[in-house]
């Protein structure tokens, strides 16, 4: 079966924009869910709503691929599922090991979405001497001393690391040494890798913060909203007492004019 190591894929190389390349996942998620209700076809709009973007942003995205459905009808939703999936290299074997087996390295390493995604754990990599051999979803934990010859003998150019913040440059900078050129990092830190190596970073806390500020934005909203009705109330009675007092007599209790 091939490996990661000698097929990579073929996005870069037919000028694919990464922000399009950011979304392929997105429109094989919702693919992948029509295709399992056994859809045959479906339209860009529906397609767009699906995956949480505009239509005509989604026509551009197919257009580099070369898709561009067929008037009336849409998208073939097979065709696109093995398309977008041979873009994004997921149609071949990628064999990863994951480095860091606390509670976040085992929730990745018990995650059953990678094997059906094209992707293979190889490994599972842990400096602390007692979790070798223990058995993590079903594959023994091996020592970080052991992790060069892993990623040697299974091909593997994928890594994930889950380690505290201190350790994760370290353990980088072995990948790295070791012939690994993608590396996924959920450790608190940004790491500083050579040029020809990718990494992506999935920080929860930073997402969290994001969506604290969004949250206490809204609540800004609503107590403003809150306020400016309490003075739009507040003018209103202020204007009808002057108005009443407008109307009274020099006593205050006849009308200054009498109508005629």
């Amino acid at each position: 079966m091939a490996t990661g190591r000698t097929h990579r894929p073929a996005t870069r190389s037919r000028g694919i924009p990464e922000a399009t390349v950011a979304r392929l996942p997105l429109y094989l998620r919702a693919l992948t869910a029509l295709s399992e209700r056994s859809v045959p076809t479906v339209s860009s709009e529906e397609l767009a709503a699906a995956a949480g973007v505009n239509s005509a942003k989604l026509r551009k995205d197919f257009s580099y691929l070369g898709s561009y459905g067929t008037r009336g009808v849409g998208y073939d939703v097979e065709y696109l599922v093995y398309q977008i999936s041979r873009e994004l290299g997921l149609t071949q074997d990628w064999p990863v090991v994951i480095v860091g087996i606390g509670n976040l390295g085992a929730a990745l390493a018990n995650y059953g979405g990678f094997a059906s995604r094209g992707f293979r754990v190889a490994a599972l990599i842990d400096a602390d001497p007692a979790m070798a051999g223990k058995p993590v979803a079903g594959i023994p934990v091996q020592h970080t001393d052991e992790l060069e010859a892993i990623i040697r003998d299974n091909g593997v150019s994928i890594g994930v690391i889950a380690t505290p913040a201190g350790a994760a440059q370290q353990v980088c900078d072995r990948l790295v040494a070791a012939g690994v050129t993608s590396i996924l990092n959920f450790a608190p830190t940004v790491l500083t890798v050579p040029d020809g190596v990718d990494v992506r970073k999935v920080d929860l806390s930073i997402e969290l913060q994001i969506l604290a500020f969004h949250e206490q934005r809204k609540a800004g909203e609503e107590a403003a909203d809150v306020t400016q009705a309490a003075g739009t109330t507040n003018s209103a009675v202020a204007a009808k007492r002057e108005d009443s007092a407008t109307d009274q007599g020099p006593d205050g209790d006849v009308p200054a004019v009498m109508p005629a």
